[in-house]
């Protein structure tokens, strides 16, 4: 398990060269403001439940319009849907677009390097909120983000965010909360402060724990993981192996069940005429990553369990040694290999004199369903009992000898390019 030092990555900060104070004023002034309003003022249920809803729009907004649209031009969408995006996303106070798609086009880029802003490497409080609070000479990688530029809608919230960050983000919960059920208090504090840190938070999460928990069903060549809480807490973000595997698809989730609401809602905007052009990465590939990481998996499994002794290291045994040896052990003959049964015969479901009388003597046609069709495990028990191979006997190799277990060993090979890949092959 490892140490907190280490799980945080205290001892993997870059050299601190200042404090950013403006965001840092943000990320304390936002949770104490709720906080705050916990002591001094009732949380109503109207009020509750908006701040709920809210939640819910807002992180609605940064995932299909920030993150999907704006970040990685997963889908194309109407002027009414972009500017609905926008307002709702600029709620959240997370930056402007520009800023945070150029950022996160960065991450993708360098993931994992001192160029990529919120590198995991250097543990989850860096890439949590350390890669925003402190200065640094890191500084993003380069990514291409001339679309950004010529954006018209992204532009004027980049020179007008503050405002509109101010207006969507806290007086409109408060003015909402107010006039409808005179709750102005409850409105600032929970509606605008209470659902912003966790709007906060939520997204950050996506760039440290999804990063330090979860699986790699995909590829684990870089840290994202699909994170189920992560996923849940940001409304389908948190499918993170699959995101970085296949940035450019609409949906973080693969299956239909994975909770991805964002991708559900997205498809409905399809379906209403307000978005177009989903982008998908081929099905077929999507599988090759799974299948890659599962034959992994089963690569590492196979690593640890001992296997038949190869006939390329296996001694020649003439027919007269066999037959000398089998006097002092019982020795049978399947399919070229000479196999010692000594330590078996008692543990013979057939019963220990089946293979008694017949030590010495060539058994292929008796196990290969002449007496009886021996089961996969009966063929895999058998070949770890090879000690020789008959000279001038059968062929050892037929596809058909060749123990189950063994079918689809998979051996490791490098070609010339040095990318490792694997292969099904037989023994």
């Amino acid at each position: 398990m490892p140490s907190v030092n280490s799980a945080l990555g205290l001892q993997s900060f870059p050299p601190i060269k200042g404090i950013q104070w403006f965001n840092v004023s943000i990320l304390i002034f936002t949770p104490a403001l709720s906080l705050y309003g916990f002591f001094t003022t009732p949380f109503l249920k109207p009020t509750a439940i908006f701040t709920v809803t809210l939640y819910f729009v807002t992180m609605l907004a940064v995932d299909t319009g920030y993150h999907r649209l704006w970040s990685h031009r997963a889908y194309k969408a109407s002027r009414p849907l972009q500017m609905l995006l926008m307002l709702a996303g600029s709620s959240a106070v997370q930056g402007s677009i520009y800023w945070w798609a150029r950022r996160h086009r960065s991450h993708h880029r360098h993931t994992d390097t001192d160029k990529d802003p919120y590198n995991a490497q250097r543990g989850l409080l860096w890439s949590h909120v350390g890669w925003m609070v402190f200065r640094t000479d890191i500084r993003p990688g380069s990514a291409d983000i001339s679309d950004l530029a010529r954006d018209t809608l992204v532009q004027w919230q980049h020179r007008h965010y503050f405002p509109v960050a101010l207006t969507t983000g806290y007086v409109l919960p408060t003015v909402i909360a107010g006039l409808c059920w005179g709750d102005w208090l409850g409105g600032l504090y929970f509606a605008g402060a209470l659902r912003m840190t966790i709007c906060h938070h939520s997204v950050f999460c996506i760039n440290s724990v999804a990063h330090y928990l979860g699986d790699t069903p995909y590829d684990d060549k870089h840290s994202p993981r699909d994170h189920l809480v992560s996923a849940i807490l940001t409304l389908g973000e948190g499918y993170h192996n699959f995101h970085h595997q296949f940035p450019m698809d609409y949906r973080n989730a693969f299956r239909w069940y994975q909770y991805d609401p964002t991708k559900w809602f997205i498809a409905m905007c399809q379906f209403v005429g307000l978005a177009t052009h989903l982008r998908t990465f081929p099905t077929n590939e999507i599988r090759k990553g799974y299948f890659t990481m599962r034959l992994k998996e089963l690569k590492s499994m196979q690593d640890m369990l001992r296997w038949p002794v190869s006939a390329r290291e296996l001694p020649v045994i003439p027919w007269d040694s066999l037959q000398e040896e089998s006097r002092k052990r019982t020795l049978i003959l399947v399919s070229g290999y000479i196999h010692d049964a000594t330590a078996f015969i008692e543990d013979h479901p057939g019963g220990a004199r089946l293979i008694s009388e017949n030590t010495g003597k060539d058994m292929t046609a008796a196990f290969f369903g002449g007496v009886y069709e021996h089961s996969n495990a009966a063929h895999n028990l058998l070949a770890m009992m090879r000690v020789g191979i008959l000279a001038g006997g059968v062929e050892c190799l037929g596809e058909q000898h060749i123990p189950a277990s063994q079918a689809l060993y998979i051996t490791r090979t490098t070609p010339s390019s040095d990318i490792p890949s694997y292969h099904l092959a037989s023994p």
